[in-house]
């Protein structure tokens, strides 16, 4: 199958990547084109703007969390039926894990064999791009920079200087974008605000990015990029179906506190036999019907956490509800006793807070107790990402090198670490397996 493909790389993070990635998907989709949406690494905010200019799901590629070996796969599955993809990168081109350049940007551009448009902050520098472009395409031969977008160039002169260096170079230059404070995205401690939570402005703002990079691009000559990637031998990855008949209910929070989540849960969920049905925290007061089990992924529940303290009903529920839980992160601040004083669930025994300190990074973890997910001395690959803390009492659910973290008892697994299914796809058929009928919940 020959899928055309670009990954949107930088050379540091702040460089404009989101901005041309996003804006390059929804003036693509404007000329009719089916646009498969793409992020290097665990990140749930980009992909959630992607979706706004697609309309399709934003998917993760993070050989990380997944393996190298899924990354082909998922990158098929989640272009299936599309003229072409764009993958947005994440940090610099060759920023890994560690020291190295394990699932980095470039590290995703040679698995998919995708040639990469560096995305250049021109500002405050002219002929000296050349040299950053030149630096960034003879570093690894293996990664093809077949282009550049110069960003946040600040004059026709400007823009002229910058293509006259780079074309001495032998790098073309596929676009020049002037600076334009009215595209910004508002931030927060944990970088843009979730598409979610501000519906109307996102996709007004994802418009404003379309027409920014229709006048500002040469949307052709990406396109003639994007189809000069060879063709990708590997079978799509299909999620593994269970045997369940009476299809129980997953009930999934969402809402504006609960954003964070990777669109192959769900279908790993309903693979495994499971119907699932979303239920927003902060305004629903029960439980969707029939719910047999719980996943309360990652997301912003410190913003909301008097909102979220104020929906006694549900949060009664949450704490009467005898089925397997999944929390991760957000999930497990809401399960707490409190946050930041606000009393929550009190399914596991510890207290939240906020901090000045930013947790952040890849995780080998070793499980050290039964839960509905994880079995003693399993190992689980995942990643950290948050600004707050738990104080827990008892043992931790996982340990790895330099930390330990979590809850887990018979029916509850919670933790910091998110992790992606897919990699591990015993996770969601064990939640699907333990669930059980709401009489018996009863």
């Amino acid at each position: 199958m020959v899928v055309p493909r670009l990954v949107i790389a930088a050379p540091s993070s702040g460089s404009g990547k989101t901005t041309v990635a996003t804006g390059l998907m929804a003036a693509l989709r404007a000329r009719g084109l089916r646009v498969s949406p793409h992020k290097v690494g665990p990140d749930y905010i980009d992909p959630g703007y992607h979706a706004l200019a697609t309309g399709r799901p934003g998917r993760n590629l993070d050989p990380w969390l997944v393996g190298e070996e899924r990354v082909r796969p998922l990158f098929r599955h989640g272009a299936a039926g599309c003229d072409v993809a764009v993958v947005e990168g994440v940090m610099g081109l060759f920023d890994g894990k560690g020291d190295t350049d394990f699932a980095s940007t470039a590290h995703v551009a040679r698995l998919l064999d995708a040639p990469v448009v560096l995305v250049v902050d021109a500002a405050r520098q002219s002929r000296s791009v050349a040299a950053v472009v030149h630096g960034f395409a003879t570093f690894d031969p293996r990664v093809r920079v077949g282009g550049v977008v110069l960003n946040r160039v600040g004059s026709d002169r400007h823009a002229e200087l910058c293509r006259s260096a780079l074309a001495a170079a032998g790098v073309p230059v596929l676009g020049a974008i002037r600076r334009d404070d009215a595209v910004s995205t508002p931030s927060r401690h944990l970088g843009l605000v979730p598409a979610a939570e501000r519906e109307a402005e996102a996709l007004a703002a994802v418009d404003r990015l379309a027409a920014l990079v229709t006048r500002s691009c040469d949307l052709d000559g990406l396109l003639r990029l994007a189809a000069s990637a060879p063709r990708l031998d590997a079978a799509p990855w299909e999620p593994a179906l269970g045997e369940r008949a009476d299809r129980p209910v997953v009930a999934v929070a969402g809402g504006a506190a609960f954003t964070f989540g990777y669109a192959e849960h769900v279908e790993l969920l309903r693979a495994a036999g499971a119907d699932v049905a979303v239920f927003d925290p902060l305004r629903d007061e029960r439980l969707p019907d029939g719910t047999a089990a719980l996943v309360i992924g990652g997301g912003f529940p410190e913003v909301y956490a008097a909102e979220l303290a104020a929906n006694e009903p549900l949060r009664a529920q949450v704490a009467a509800f005898r089925g397997p839980i999944a929390a991760e992160c957000a999930g497990l601040l809401y399960l707490c006793e409190e946050l930041d004083g606000q009393r929550m669930c009190g399914r596991v025994p510890g207290r939240a807070r906020m901090t000045p300190r930013l947790t952040l990074g890849y995780r080998d973890a070793v499980a050290l107790g039964r839960s509905p997910l994880t079995e003693p001395g399993e190992r689980f690959r995942g990643h950290e990402f948050h600004r707050t803390a738990v104080e827990y009492v008892g043992e931790p659910l996982f340990r790895w090198e330099g930390g330990a973290d979590g809850f887990g008892d018979a029916l509850v697994t919670a933790s910091y670490l998110h992790l992606h299914w897919a990699g591990q796809p015993m996770t969601a058929q064990r939640l699907v397996s333990s669930s059980r009928s709401p009489s018996v919940l009863r």
